[in-house]
């Protein structure tokens, strides 16, 4: 059955007048003996829950016989005449359920009320009639409103229409609405107030809570796998007196008591290799990380970080990790592995393809990566300066400029230029080249490996010339030398990833932001 929404004059005039109404609807609840912000509701069961017991409605004969429905039964096809005519006169009957909802649809026709409610897991239709739950309930029932919470005490059955509806026989008040709901039709179109009033957004927004749902899914899924191999979860410090593991402009905060400038965390790197110094074989992090640069659909100032490290591995057992836990975040949300993206489709059957950076760049800058000469032609007719910037650079920023955009993936980006992956051990064949990979997915970076570098004194020489014209405001602009006193202690040689959760949670969720995938996306103040 559809149903529009009640268009009484509770839901009628200006924002002042509706919410006159409503607070009058709250005064008789109050008048009839009933708490408008309701009590403790045991025993209640969930929508989806409720759902699954269609089996349990039979239909009951007026002569006493308990009849169950047919095997190809569906609500669409059942002829209830028919069905009558073949088993003779009674009704369908079914289990006592209770349930709990927000109502997000209601329809007055006199007598009776067709109400919807929403909980996390689903719709289901409410029957209120008058002469099946009483004077008193049916008063209360004619003071819900739109958005208010409800509960129902009641029979699980179809409609004559073959709808599965629970057939109220008693009602509960458990909050009243006191704002009213987005208009039905256009909804929250504005994306920045989806955002602000996220409430609202997953109250009424078609999709919205299925969606932060599924982040919740996906985070437990990685760390089920990462719990699965033997990797230990550990809590590292979110302020930092050196802003180090990634080049990118901190937070600045002051702690009073000791009166030192402190960094939000920028990256979770370092003091996941000092646990590894210490003995964690296999440690990670999933937590919030903080860089003070421009917001855009793909960037948000906070963001969630997975950082991991395995002993005696190499960027070789983090391609098969970060493969393994994409594929499992797959099975957690549905198991399809054809995503829709846009107006595209994203394969995520494994393998992941697999390519060098130099060939990459070969094949859509159309130039040997090797020619420094002609890099830089190239990078100087896009518009790049190129002056007083060492051949890596202008090779890294031309790749990021020609190439990335280019990949559907998912593919691993491998063995990127040396001199710009400080953090990286050179390969043995050839030092020119270091053994990181990145993992692209629709032009976006989702995730980023190495060969983790367990040399102290070539780490300390990587971070000075690193270090080397850095403006103070930028991260890194001091050297972290108790990480390196960690590392003259031996860390074992590793394998380190790190994954942008909302990125990978973008892409499985069909997000075209990342706004829309964080719960509380930081937002200028209002007014």
């Amino acid at each position: 059955m559809s149903h529009t929404p009640d268009n009484s004059s509770a839901e009628a005039g200006d924002a002042g007048s509706l919410e006159a109404s409503r607070r009058i609807k709250l005064q008789k609840i109050i008048d009839l003996g009933h708490d408008p912000w309701g009590s403790r509701f045991d025993d209640r069961s969930y929508v989806r829950d409720i759902r699954a017991r269609t089996g349990e409605i039979q239909y009951l004969t007026t002569d006493g016989r308990t009849l169950a429905l047919p095997p190809d039964f569906t609500a669409e096809t059942f002829d209830r005449k028919k069905w009558k005519a073949d088993q003779g006169p009674g009704e369908l009957t079914g289990p006592k359920v209770r349930a709990a909802g927000r109502v997000v649809l209601q329809r007055d026709t006199g007598k009776l009320r067709f109400v919807n409610i929403r909980d996390w897991t689903g719709n289901i239709q409410l029957f209120i009639g008058k002469n099946q739950v009483g004077e008193e309930n049916w008063t209360l029932a004619g003071l819900v409103d739109l958005g208010d919470l409800i509960g129902v005490d009641g029979e699980l059955r179809y409609t004559n229409t073959g709808e599965l509806t629970i057939f109220a026989e008693k009602l509960h008040f458990h909050a009243k609405s006191i704002e009213s709901p987005p208009d039905k039709y256009h909804g929250l179109a504005d994306a920045e107030i989806r955002q602000r009033m996220r409430y609202v957004d997953l109250a009424y927004s078609e999709g919205t809570l299925e969606r932060f749902l599924n982040r919740t899914k996906i985070v437990q899924s990685i760390r089920s796998t990462l719990g699965g191999q033997g990797f230990v979860e550990i809590e590292g410090p979110t302020l930092h007196t050196i802003a180090g593991g990634a080049a990118a402009r901190p937070f600045v905060t002051h702690h009073n008591a000791l009166d030192m400038q402190l960094y939000l965390r920028i990256a979770l790197e370092l003091h996941l290799k000092r646990l590894m110094v210490g003995g964690m074989e296999r440690v990670y992090e999933l937590g919030r990380v903080y860089r003070n640069e421009g917001i855009s659909p793909r960037h948000n100032p906070e963001f969630t970080m997975l950082e991991v490290y395995q002993a005696y591995g190499d960027y070789g057992s983090m391609m098969d990790l970060t493969e393994q836990l994409i594929c499992d975040a797959i099975k957690a949300v549905d198991g399809n592995y054809q995503r829709p993206w846009g107006e595209q489709t994203v394969d995520f059957t494994p393998p992941f393809q697999r390519e060098t950076y130099d060939d990459l760049f070969a094949k859509h800058v159309g130039v040997d990566p090797q020619d420094a000469a002609a890099v830089k032609q190239v990078a100087e007719e896009i518009g790049f300066d190129t002056k007083h910037k060492h051949a890596a650079v202008i090779k890294s920023e031309v790749f990021e400029e020609k190439v990335e955009d280019a990949l559907t993936g998912p593919i691993f980006v491998l063995d990127y230029p040396a001199s710009i992956c400080p953090l990286t051990k050179r390969n043995a064949k050839n030092p020119e080249v270091a053994e990181r990979f990145e993992l692209f997915i629709q032009g976006m970076e989702v995730a980023n490996a190495y060969t983790e570098l367990n040399d102290p004194d070539l780490q300390e020489q990587l971070f000075k010339t690193q270090l080397d014209g850095q403006a103070e405001e930028d991260s890194m602009a001091k050297m972290d030398h108790d990480f390196i006193r960690a590392l003259r202690h031996a860390m074992p040689p590793a394998g380190g990833l790190g994954v942008g959760i909302d990125r990978l949670v973008m892409l499985l969720t069909n997000s075209p932001s990342i706004r829309d995938i964080i719960l509380f996306p930081l937002l200028r103040p209002e007014g």
